[in-house]
């Protein structure tokens, strides 16, 4: 048996399904099988920044309703780099140390921290200052994490992703339309290329794969000729305009990526006479009940997280390979971004279904 320990969990960056999978399973494993305590850090790094940190120790009672429950009940957030944290006057101040003291002040003996590789880079560093034992755990509908196949949210956006194209097949053939589907995906093409492949889309386009417009419309104009009066397109977020132009919406620190959908459509209307309707999916991507397969990911991912704290392995992150749970220095796991591969299974799968890359 291990000494009792006192461990923290928060959840960091953007939301995504099996967030609170993650959370149940540390508590049910932690406390179950070790007789640890366990406790929720709030709203991510602001919730140690504030004093007194604001954190909820948790029991198996209470997180076990939230298996399937999108979101994370503990809160997060993707804004203010501690490190360069934004002021009201507009100027940056370094908190880590708050961060940090917080950690100290709840008497925690290990952090689990769940985030995409900016959160993770963030937590590594902040635990390499601090003296704070760390244990990662990959999250991100995009999938870009290094080393790991898979993070969690990814299957259920893409499930999401797959259901809105099945849904729009119908009225696209009724109106013999173009139906440009937008999807996040930062700057990896892994939910468009997934979701446009199981959703039977016609084209897909990615950012790995620069794209022709004339190509794009030659492809919708022999389908018509063929009989087929409408095709399905799946662009991802991060796709640039033919000039090589990433598209943003807002305003300054509050821009996002999104506006490639639309501007595809009044191209392809222009060149090619083809009716265009397009429809961003947006956060919808995040949101809802999570997938059984990333359910199931996230309890193993949280059983071997606390595995790792009982083996007082620290600075490492938990990841699957191969189907099974291994772990890696978040040194490797962050090195690299994963995106699409132009030569991979899945780009050859879709380009023996005859499906248009843009190429």
């Amino acid at each position: 048996m291990t000494k009792r320990k006192k461990i923290g969990i928060l959840t960091s960056g953007g939301d995504c399904a099996g967030l609170n999978a993650v959370v149940r399973a540390v508590t049910r494993c932690a406390i179950k099988v070790y007789g640890w305590e366990v406790w929720g850090i709030c709203k991510a790094t602001h919730g140690l920044m504030s004093h007194p940190p604001e954190a909820i120790q948790l029991s198996v009672k209470q997180v076990d309703p939230y298996l399937t429950m999108g979101g994370t009940f503990l809160g997060t957030t993707n804004k203010g780099d501690p490190f360069a944290f934004p002021m009201i006057d507009g100027s940056f101040v370094d908190r880590s140390h708050r961060i940090i003291e917080g950690y100290h002040k709840l008497g925690l003996d290990a952090l689990i921290g769940i985030g995409g590789d900016g959160s993770l880079a963030i937590l590594r560093k902040l635990a390499q200052q601090g003296g704070i034992n760390l244990v990662g755990i990959p999250k991100t509908i995009d999938n870009d994490v290094g080393v790991t196949e898979r993070s969690i949210g990814f299957d259920t956006a893409v499930n999401i992703a797959t259901e809105a194209i099945d849904r729009l097949h119908f009225t696209a053939a009724s109106h013999s339309r173009v139906m440009i589907v937008e999807v996040m995906g930062r700057d990896a093409g892994h939910i468009a290329l997934n979701a446009g492949i199981a959703g039977g889309a016609n084209i897909i386009l990615i950012p790995e794969i620069p794209y022709n417009l004339e190509n794009i419309c030659n492809y919708i104009k022999e389908r018509q000729a063929r009989g087929r009066d409408y095709s399905i397109a799946v662009v991802s977020e991060a796709v640039c305009t033919d000039t090589g132009e990433l598209l943003e919406q807002g305003h300054f620190a509050d821009c996002r990526l999104g506006g490639i959908g639309q501007y595809l459509s009044e191209k392809i209307t222009a060149i090619s006479d083809a009716e265009t309707r397009v429809t961003v999916l947006g956060h919808t991507q995040r949101g809802g009940i999570s997938s059984p397969l990333d359910r199931i990911l996230a309890s193993a991912f949280g059983v071997a997280a606390v595995e790792l704290i009982a083996e007082e392995k620290y600075d490492r992150m938990v990841t699957w390979q191969e189907r099974s749970v291994k772990s890696v220095p978040i040194t490797e796991a962050i090195k690299d971004y994963r995106t699409v591969d132009p030569h991979g299974t899945l780009i050859k799968t879709a380009r023996g279904l005859n499906i248009c890359l843009g190429d």
